[in-house]
C-alpha cells in the first residue's frame, strides 16, 4: 500500500503562505528591499567573516535571509521545497541585483540534482518541524560539505514546545518532550506570523525531534560539534501574553526562563 503522502500535504500549504508571508510585516521584505538584512545577531555573531565562502541554505523560504548572506559577501544556494518560493526568491533575487542562486526540491532529494560542495551549510528558525528523518538530513548536509566546512544551525529549542500558555495566563507544560517518532497532524487556519489572512491548506503534518535526536542524526553523519548554546528568547511572540518584545528578539515577561533557541556548529573533518 502507498504511504500518505506527508510531502504534498505540507508543500501545499507552504505554496499558500508565501502570499502571506511576502507581505506580512514579521518578513520585513520592505525593510529588505531598502537595504536592510532580515539576518539576526546569533546567527551574524556566530558565524562570523562569512565573506567569500560558498554557502547552501537549506529550506530557506522565499529567500530573504539567503539574499541577506549574498549582500554580505556570501556565494549562496537557496533551497526550498516550494515552487511558488523559489519563484518569489529568484525575483527578488533580480530586482535587487545580486548573484544567489535558488532551487527548487525537498531536502533529502537535493543529492540528485546538486553536487557542489560548500563551505557553510546553514538553516535556521522553524525547520526541524519539517523534517521526518534527521539522520538522513544529517547525511545530506555532511555530503554537501567540503572537508572542514561548517554546519550551522539555528532553532527553536525542543523544549519550548513542551509549554503552552494556560487558561489562568501563566506558563504550562502540557505536551511530551519525547516522541514516537510518527508525524503530528497539525491544522491551524492563520499562520505564525499573526497575520489575519485566512490559509486555506490548514492542515500540516509535523515531527518532534529532541536534542538527543538532533546531536545522534549530526554525529551519526560524521560531523564535529564545535559549540551548542542555548537562549532564553526567540524570533516570534510565540506564548501570546507572556512574552515582550526587545531589539529582534522576544523574551519571558516572567522570572523563570527556560530555553527558547539553540545554535549549533559543526564541522566536518579535514
Amino acid at each position: 500500500m502507498k504511504s500518505f503522502d506527508y510531502l504534498s500535504v505540507n508543500k501545499a500549504r507552504w505554496n499558500e503562505l508565501v502570499g502571506i508571508h511576502s507581505k506580512s510585516d514579521a518578513y520585513r521584505l520592505k525593510e529588505f528591499l531598502r537595504g536592510h538584512s532580515t539576518l539576526r545577531p546569533i546567527e551574524l555573531s556566530e558565524l562570523g567573516d562569512v565573506q567569500g565562502k560558498r554557502m547552501l541554505h537549506l529550506q530557506c523560504h522565499f529567500g530573504l535571509d539567503s539574499l541577506s548572506w549574498a549582500r554580505a559577501g556570501v556565494k549562496v544556494v537557496g533551497v526550498d521545497f516550494s515552487e511558488k518560493a523559489i519563484e518569489l526568491a529568484r525575483k527578488l533575487n533580480d530586482e535587487v541585483g545580486l548573484d544567489a542562486e535558488f532551487i527548487c526540491c525537498d531536502i533529502l532529494s537535493l543529492p540528485e540534482v546538486l553536487t557542489d560542495e560548500f563551505d557553510i551549510v546553514f538553516t535556521s528558525y522553524g525547520v526541524l518541524c519539517w523534517i521526518e528523518d534527521l539522520k538522513e538530513w544529517a547525511k545530506v548536509i555532511a555530503c554537501f560539505l567540503k572537508p572542514g566546512g561548517i554546519f550551522y544551525i539555528v532553532e527553536e529549542h525542543p523544549i519550548a514546545n513542551v509549554f503552552e500558555v494556560g487558561e489562568d495566563g501563566s506558563l504550562e507544560g502540557r505536551y511530551n518532550y519525547f516522541s514516537d517518532g510518527g508525524p503530528i497532524r497539525c491544522e491551524n487556519d492563520r499562520t505564525y506570523t499573526g497575520d489575519d489572512q485566512v490559509v486555506q491548506n490548514a492542515v500540516s503534518y509535523q515531527w518532534d525531534h529532541t536534542l538527543a535526536d538532533i546531536f545522534d542524526a549530526i554525529l551519526s553523519a560524521g560531523l564535529r560539534v564545535e559549540h551548542f548554546h542555548e537562549f532564553p528568547y526567540c524570533m516570534y511572540d510565540k506564548y501570546p501574553g507572556l512574552m515582550e518584545k526587545h531589539n529582534d528578539y522576544w523574551w519571558l515577561k516572567q522570572d523563570h526562563q527556560i530555553p527558547l533557541l539553540f545554535s549549533l556548529r559543526a564541522i566536518k573533518s579535514s
